[in-house]
């Protein structure tokens, strides 16, 4: 595994390279774990520890099966469709240790909607405007990058 220190905003980064399959790479970052997309292609003969690309194909979930436990968001959720609402979206990335709403409930501007854990603190996350909540994207113990959609209020 390769450890890299960056300084972003004055902010100190700890980057963990776990492992990299073709453009996936299992990162940790401060210890949270993500998988990442690699947008250019890396030139592997500079890179000889990268595995050859690995093709698997998910089987689909039949509705009689029992769901399973909520895994980390690897990427931001995609935007509400039109007419949702407006959407609540992460401001850092971090954990959802608790989603204090429920879709249909009305909320006003201000009110903590979900609980986001970063770097060891619990961040409040607040309604912007007031409205219902259409839709809520995320799970508890869901693993989010900053500018993911967390919920929608319309």
């Amino acid at each position: 595994m390769n450890k890299y220190q960056y300084k972003v905003q004055g902010i100190d980064y700890e980057v963990e390279i776990a492992e990299v399959e073709g453009n996936i790479a299992k990162v940790n970052v401060n210890g949270i774990p993500f998988e990442i997309e690699l947008q250019k292609p890396i030139n592997a003969a500079k890179h000889p520890s990268m595995n050859t690309p690995k093709v698997e194909v998910p089987k689909p979930a039949t509705p009689s099966q029992p769901t399973a436990a909520p895994q980390p968001v690897s990427q931001p959720a995609q935007p509400a469709p039109a007419g949702a609402g407006m959407p609540i979206k992460s401001p850092l990335p971090g954990t959802v240790t608790d989603i204090k709403v429920s879709v249909g409930q009305t909320i006003q501007a201000g009110d903590v909607v979900l609980v986001l854990e970063a770097m060891k603190m619990q961040n409040n996350i607040e309604a912007e405007h007031e409205g219902k909540v259409t839709a809520i994207y995320v799970n508890q113990g869901d693993t989010v990058m900053e500018g993911t959609v967390l919920m929608t209020i319309g």
